[in-house]
Formats: structure tokens, C-alpha cells, sequence
């Protein structure tokens, strides 16, 4: 009888550890670093942007599934060159944020997992997904990434400016430009009315902004200039008035010129600018500032609307996204597979709460949420789910390729370079870079 006692007491034991055993999940990401304000906060619909919503979401996964350990390590944006080192190393995470735009260089090598076991298992239909969302994650037949959102660059307004200037709209709507032409001339407008240029632009330290804007302006023009995905075609008509374009109008002086991206976000709500040219995720952050005192932005004074049609081929605007993808790990255990499929159902199904950053969901039925549709602005921004447009999946090294464009067109803007000279080698540099793969 006391064995019987001994064993039963030591199977209660076992039990119990086993159930207050943790499955750790080690999760990468950029969006920046909050814990500060946000490291405790497990109610999602408390917290602002990009950096407090993922925090809470996280930290509200935890909470729901005490079992489990999300080891969150933040690095700074983009953080491919810190994950390089770990493939390396053989010391992944599990869990990594990448961006669309850069799947097919690890997915081509072998270095992601695909997951559609792990959705299935979760019950997880692709078919929930958006079609820029699904397709954003989806090489060779395969999704090798949970989407999360599409993301774009926007015409972020102060309208307290643009009414100082006199250029509402009797319906309170800012007037904004369908030409170039047109830009100039409000341009002009603007900067006569406030002494203040039109827009506020990343253009200091930074390479992402212009080759951004340049896709779009392409787009824009029908140029199908990457119709071969081994080989851009930038010596074009189509390119050459885009960057034209962009010179002009820090040569007209309708422009900052000498901000880095934090600054270019403070600046617009400093009220250095009447438009500033930024992603959808600081609608979230634009329009809390907008609610509060001692802004720029206060009273109301903000909204947002997709980059205009400035040519006139099709509306068209550069787009990406944000995935969750799993490097490849053949020691991975059932139990942390078991968890990250937890974890993608649970950012699936709190698709909304992201969205509030001002992000296009990835989850098609967000759309229809009236929470959703209750959100600021979304009305004006619905229609990138149509316009949106990335480069083709096939293309390789997009991030260095941006990175080569942006210092090529950068020359062009600040006349190191003729225009002429700066594509033509952005054209030699990235057509190079691809050809040696």
C-alpha cells in the first residue's frame, strides 16, 4: 500500500510539472521596441501602433496560453543582417517578421519551412487570406509565411495647413493634385500662403523612400519595367520623367529636404509641412496625435489618402507586407511546431487589432468588420486592395535592389548625377547583381 501511495503521489508530481511545463517560442521581429509602455499590457485595444499592438498581442497570446513561452528578441529595422548570421550559425529563431518583398531570397535557398501543415492543423483556410496577402507568401505552390498585412506609401495631410493655405474642399476634404502639373501649382500655392513646403519627405539617410515613390510613378506610366525578373529596364522614358519629377520638386524648393525618417515623422506633426509622404502604419499614430492638444495635428487636423494619380496610365500604387515565416529547423520539436500554429491562429484571429495601425488587413474578412469600417479614414484608403501593386514574386535581392535605386535616384535629386546617368547605372548595378545570383 505505501508503494501504491509513493507511485500515485509521484504520478500527482510528474502531472503536475508537465502541466506547468513551457513550449518557448523564439520570435524575431522589427516594429520597433516599447516595453516601456506597452511590456505589460495584455488588453490589445489599449495600444497605439505598429510597436505597442504587437507587444500587447503577444503579450495577450501568453496570457491565453499560459503553457507557452514567446521569447520576443526586437531588432532594428529591417534585421535581415542580424538573421543572415543566426542561418549561419544554425541558431534561428523560430518565428521571424519578414517582409514579402524578401521571402524568395530565403524561401529560393532553402532556408524558410513552409507552412501550410502547420495552418492546416489549426484549421487555418488560405482561402481566408487576402489575394495580395496569400500571394505576398506564396512561392512554388507553397506558403512559406502567415500574411499580416499590405502595406503602401500615402498622402498623410494636415488639413489645419492646408485650410490656413485655402485649399479645402467645401465638403472638408483637402484639395490634392491629379497631375503633375497640377502638384506644382498647389505646390506653389502652399508655400506662398505658409512659407512652408508641400511636403515632408524622407530624404536624408535613406533609400527606401525613393525607389518606393519611383516604383509608383512607374506603375503609374503602365512601365513594365521589371517584365523580365532577372533584369530591371530603367533606361526608359517612363523612369526618366518619374525622376525628373522627384528632382523638380526639391529644385522648386516644395520639399524638406534634410530629414531622416525620425525626424520626417516629427516634422509632420510639428507642422513643417502640409503633406507628408509615409507608410499606412502611422495612420494609427497620425490620427491619436490629431485627438490630442499641442500638435499640429490637434483639432482634428488630419487625414490621409493614397499617393495621387499623377500620370495617366493606370491607378497604381507600390505595395508590400509583413509576414510571420519559420526558418527551416529539422530539430524542431512537435510541441514548438504545435505553438506556432497557436500563435498564427491567434494573430489570424486578432487580424483587426493589427489593422488599427493602419495597415490593409491581411485576413479578407477584417474588411467587412464594422469595427473596421469604424476605423478613421479606412474609406479613404479602401481602394489600394485593388490599386496595390508589388513587384513580380519572382524577383530576387528587392531589398538591395531598393537600396541601389535609392542611391542612384538620391544622386539624380540632389544633382551629383544627371538624371540620364543615375538610371542608367542603377540599371547596370542591379541587372549585375542578379545575374550573379
Amino acid at each position: 500500500m505505501k508503494r501504491l501511495l509513493l507511485g500515485t503521489a509521484s504520478a500527482f508530481m510528474l502531472s503536475g510539472m508537465a502541466a506547468s511545463a513551457q513550449t518557448t517560442i523564439e520570435l524575431q521581429r522589427f516594429f520597433g521596441a516599447c516595453d516601456a509602455e506597452y511590456g505589460d499590457v495584455t488588453d490589445v485595444s489599449a495600444a497605439v501602433g505598429e510597436c505597442g499592438i504587437i507587444t500587447a498581442l503577444v503579450n495577450a497570446f501568453e496570457a491565453q496560453n499560459p503553457d507557452i513561452d514567446v521569447n520576443v528578441t526586437t531588432v532594428e529595422w529591417p534585421g535581415y543582417d542580424q538573421l543572415n548570421a543566426q542561418l549561419a550559425s544554425r541558431a534561428a529563431p523560430d518565428v521571424v517578421s519578414m517582409h514579402y518583398s524578401v521571402i524568395s531570397d530565403y524561401q529560393s535557398r532553402g532556408l524558410l519551412d513552409p507552412i501550410d501543415d502547420i495552418l492546416a492543423a489549426q484549421g487555418i483556410d488560405p482561402a481566408a487570406f487576402t489575394d495580395a496577402g496569400r500571394g505576398g507568401v506564396t512561392k512554388d505552390g507553397q506558403m512559406f509565411g502567415l500574411p499580416f498585412d499590405n502595406w503602401t506609401m500615402l498622402f498623410h495631410v494636415n488639413t489645419n495647413l492646408m485650410a490656413e493655405a485655402d485649399m479645402m474642399n467645401a465638403d472638408g476634404t483637402p484639395m490634392l493634385p491629379s497631375s503633375v502639373d497640377e502638384f506644382f501649382e498647389m505646390g506653389a500655392k502652399f508655400k506662398a500662403a505658409t512659407g512652408k513646403p508641400f511636403l515632408v519627405q524622407i530624404l536624408a539617410n535613406e533609400t527606401s523612400a525613393y525607389t518606393r515613390m519611383l516604383y509608383t510613378l512607374l506603375q503609374q506610366q503602365n512601365s513594365d519595367f521589371f517584365s523580365d525578373p532577372s533584369a530591371i529596364k530603367l533606361e526608359t522614358p517612363e523612369a526618366k520623367a518619374a525622376v525628373e519629377f522627384m528632382k523638380r520638386i526639391v529644385d522648386e524648393g516644395l520639399t524638406t529636404v534634410n530629414l531622416d525618417y525620425p525626424a520626417a515623422v516629427s516634422g509632420f506633426t510639428d507642422g513643417e509641412g502640409a503633406i507628408a509622404v509615409n507608410g499606412t502604419w502611422l495612420i494609427g499614430a497620425f490620427e491619436d496625435q490629431a485627438q490630442q492638444d499641442g500638435n499640429a495635428l490637434s483639432g482634428g487636423g488630419y487625414t490621409v489618402y493614397p499617393v495621387p494619380q499623377f500620370f495617366g496610365g493606370k491607378d497604381s500604387t507600390y505595395a508590400d507586407g509583413h509576414g510571420w515565416v519559420v526558418p527551416k529547423n529539422p530539430n524542431r520539436d512537435d510541441e514548438t511546431t504545435d505553438a506556432i500554429g497557436k500563435l498564427f491562429k491567434y494573430l489570424s484571429d486578432n487580424d483587426f487589432q493589427w489593422a488599427r495601425t493602419g495597415h490593409l488587413p491581411a485576413v479578407s474578412a477584417v474588411f467587412d468588420m464594422a469595427e473596421f469600417k469604424a476605423l478613421p479614414h479606412r474609406d479613404n484608403i479602401a481602394e489600394i486592395a485593388d490599386t496595390g501593386e508589388s513587384l513580380p514574386a519572382e524577383v530576387q535581392r528587392q531589398f538591395a535592389i531598393q537600396d541601389i535605386i535609392g542611391e542612384e535616384v538620391g544622386s539624380a535629386i540632389t544633382g551629383n548625377k544627371s538624371v540620364d546617368d543615375a538610371l542608367s547605372t542603377a540599371q547596370a548595378r542591379i541587372n549585375d547583381l542578379l545575374a550573379n545570383l
